[in-house]
């Protein structure tokens, strides 16, 4: 395997608007991709002015940064548009500044740029450049990404079901029904996508001391050390606790006090760790969903990771699944992370009431709801979970969906269809 031949599934969309006149910001972690996909850029832009420009250099950070205009103007020395990849943007200072200048002075330029952090980036081109960027998210491989490179057989299975699915939830086609053939092929693909994540170079690695070692260092350098430097934290060993605390309540609901105690932290300094955490795309926080302030949970978030390979390396454990006791949270975090691919702009909540009735999502289409529930489980027959039941009686929801070991099928309760589809279709 090569990095470079690894398909990402928004080149589509990046290609799309090349050649419209707004600028790129692709933002996402350390080692998710994002230099990979300007070299394919640059190589669908072959035989056109095209700019690479690596900001981790120094030099060309120190020449950039002196006169930006005359440094960018330098390379323009053809006529015709021009392309400048710019990679770890976000090692400049004044970004969103500099690149609305650059903007605005070179009519026949497009600027592509990345970042690892979302606040660097997103608020600096928000201030600076309304209207005239697009921004991108480039996260760890989803699943259908793992599995195009893994198995392009399945990966094709995988969009066609993953699409019914989706349809079903938009608009309530209810998709073919029928006993699913491809399970056992998925299940040892979805335990090592589970276990080792979607980093590029750890799906690259064949074997499980290569991939444990790349996740360490990925850990090492991004987590351990980048984050540290961008925080400006004062006690390491606090930052550490909180980071494989959150681990462990994955799934869970998050007590900011509960666990300032835990760490020997600071209440404020804990929400400070939390919130950049987010924004440098290690977790995610999701929020209750609640009409009723009453009955329902209006306050504490629940956490989960955006790359499970990273999270299992903090807890140090590459159990298979079925050796874990955390198999559910896993799970749970999984149906997260495809529901964002697949919805990326709709907003997901999580349901649960004072009497502790819960749904682990509440995905917002529009004006509709719909509750979903991860129940990684052999099941013989369609089955409704109390909780669920509680969600449907109380807001009517016209669909909901559960997420099965095997199931596929779907069930009525009044007006309301309940969809069952197995997890490596999610």
């Amino acid at each position: 395997m090569n990095n470079e031949t690894f398909p990402r599934d928004m080149l589509d969309d990046l290609t799309k608007w090349l050649d419209h006149r707004e600028a790129y910001a692709i933002k996402g972690p350390r080692q998710s991709g994002k230099t990979t996909i300007l070299k394919i850029l640059q190589e669908k832009l072959k035989g056109k002015n095209v700019v690479f420009l690596n900001f981790e250099d120094p030099d060309i950070i120190e020449a950039f940064e002196t006169n930006p205009k005359e440094y960018v103007k330098s390379f323009m020395v053809n006529k015709g548009k021009y392309y400048f990849l710019m990679d770890e943007y976000h090692y400049v200072k004044n970004p969103g500044k500099n690149l609305k200048l650059l903007y605005d002075t070179f009519e026949k330029a497009k600027f592509i740029v990345t970042g690892s952090s979302s606040l660097e980036l997103s608020d600096a081109m928000a201030k600076f450049l309304v209207g005239r960027v697009f921004f991108f998210e480039l996260l760890p491989f989803n699943f259908h990404e793992f599995l195009t490179v893994k198995n392009p057989r399945l990966a094709d299975v995988y969009k066609e079901k993953n699409n019914q699915v989706k349809k079903s939830l938009l608009n309530g086609t209810i998709p073919s029904i029928g006993k699913d053939i491809f399970r056992k092929e998925f299940m040892p693909l979805l335990n090592e996508y589970l276990t080792f994540g979607g980093y590029p170079a750890v799906i690259k690695a064949e074997d499980f001391e290569t991939k444990r070692t790349i996740i360490k260092n990925i850990y090492d350098t991004y987590v351990s050390k980048d984050i540290i430097g961008f925080l400006k934290v004062s006690d390491a060993f606090k930052y550490r606790c909180v980071v494989k605390t959150l681990a462990t309540l994955t799934g869970k609901l998050l007590n900011y006090n509960e666990l300032s105690s835990t760490c020997q932290s600071y209440y404020k300094e804990t929400k400070r760790m939390i919130s950049i955490l987010s924004e440098t795309y290690i977790i995610q926080l999701i929020q209750p969903f609640y009409k009723n302030p009453k009955t329902e949970l209006k306050k504490n978030p629940k956490i989960y990771f955006l790359d499970l390979g990273l999270r299992n390396y903090i807890i140090n454990n590459f159990n298979l699944l079925e050796k874990r006791t955390d198999i559910g949270a896993l799970i749970e975090n999984f149906v997260l992370l495809c529901l964002k691919n697949t919805f990326p702009d709709k907003t997901i909540n999580y349901w649960r009431t004072t009497a502790k009735a819960e749904v682990d999502f509440i995905l917002r289409l529009d004006d509709e709801l719909i509750p979903i529930e991860a129940k990684y489980q052999t099941f013989q027959k369609p089955k409704i979970s109390r909780s669920l039941r509680s969600f449907i009686k109380t807001y009517r929801p016209q669909r909901a969906l559960i997420i099965t070991k095997n199931l596929w099928g779907y069930k009525k309760i009044g007006n309301s269809t309940i969809m069952f589809v197995p997890a490596h279709y999610i």
